[in-house]
Order: C-alpha cells, then structure tokens, then sequence
C-alpha cells in the first residue's frame, strides 16, 4: 500500500520500468498532496479569533479534506491493482475464434474496470477543489499562497485522471458505454480547471502576482 511506502522508495518505482505506478497513481497521489495542504491552511486557520467566524465551516472542510486524501491514496493502490488483470488480457492468445471472443471479452470487461477508476480520482479531486475555493475566501491569510499550490496538484491530479479514462476508452469496442464515459470525463475535467484557474488566480491577484 502507498500509505506504508517511503516517499523515496515509491519515486524510484514511478521512475523505474515497472508497469505500475504509473499515471494514474502519480494523478491520485497529487490529488492527495492537495487535499493534505489544505487541511494544513484549515489547521493554520482553526482556533484564531480573527477567523472564528468561520471555524465551524473550516472544520468541516477539514474533516472532508482528511476523508478525500484517505480516499485518493486508496485510488492510487486501486489503480495499480486494476492494470494487472488489463495487462494479462492484452496477452491472451488470440489464434482461434473461442479465444479471440475470450480475448474481446476479457479486454472489455478490464477496460471498463480501469476507467472507472480513474473517474473516481476526477469526481474526488473536483471534490477537492470545491474545498480548496473556501479557503481561499476564509482561511488563513499567511496560508494563501498553499492554497494556491493545493489547487496546482489537484488541477494536475484532475487531467491526469481523464488522461487515463481515455486512453481505456479508446480501445473499448462498446463504443456508447465509451463515450458516455468520455462525456463525464470531459464535464469533470471542464468544470474543475475552470475552478481551479479561477481560485488560482484569486490567490495570486491576493499575492500581487500575476498569471
């Protein structure tokens, strides 16, 4: 489990030949590491009287953020644990009809399962987002500039899930379960980087920045 790994020891994985991590656990961690900064901006902000007005909201946002980190580090294992049975499809014989229908099926099935969870890491990071836009309003002002990292990884957590949806929708051959897919991806992917552009830019209009 990634939760049990050093953060060393799971980087010379990524970066190694193995098939897994990947991709898609490298979006799920990312999507991890923005959820955990923002719960850092929450804790930065709970118990200051300038923001105690707003610290039962902040509570909540923080208790929602720890779920989704738990949640987007399981993903990262889920995804690992999904491409093994997608990868022995692919190698299935194929020489007679009985085992190319075998073959077909097999890929369908595991192609769909591997979509799946990636549109899980897209649904949790927009989640993310969602959160991270009232701290931006009501956290911790000496925490902005977090909060504007925390929106950068789950932005980058959110496109690299839909990546992986459609590289496993490409190849699927129930072309309406696809596409249906692919619609979803592409309003998850449209509604959070619009988010996600936007909350960046009101940190960094906050900063004296520009973009």
């Amino acid at each position: 489990m990634i939760e049990q790994q050093a953060i060393g020891q799971w980087m010379e994985l990524l970066a190694s030949k193995a098939p897994v991590p990947g991709g898609g656990g490298a979006s799920a961690l990312g999507g991890a590491m923005g959820a955990a900064l923002g719960q850092m901006v929450a804790n930065l902000t709970i118990g200051k009287k300038r923001y105690a007005d707003v610290e039962e909201e902040v509570q909540q946002g923080l208790s929602a953020l720890s779920s989704l980190q738990a949640e987007l580090l399981a993903l990262a294992d889920e995804d690992a644990k999904v491409f093994a049975p997608l990868a022995a499809a692919y190698g299935l014989p194929a020489n007679t009809q009985e085992q190319k229908e075998k073959k077909a099926q097999a890929m369908e099935e595991n192609l769909l399962t591997a979509s799946l969870v990636p549109m899980e890491m897209a649904e949790k990071t927009v989640a993310v987002l969602d959160i991270l836009e009232m701290m931006e309003e009501k956290g911790s002002a000496i925490a902005v500039s977090d909060v504007g990292v925390a929106v950068q990884f789950a932005r980058a957590a959110l496109n690299g899930a839909v990546m992986n949806i459609y590289i496993n929708t490409r190849s699927m051959k129930n072309r309406e379960i696809a596409e249906g897919l692919n619609e979803k991806a592409k309003q998850l992917v449209g509604q959070g980087t619009c988010k996600a552009d936007e909350i960046y830019g009101k940190v960094l209009k906050k900063l004296g920045g520009t973009a």
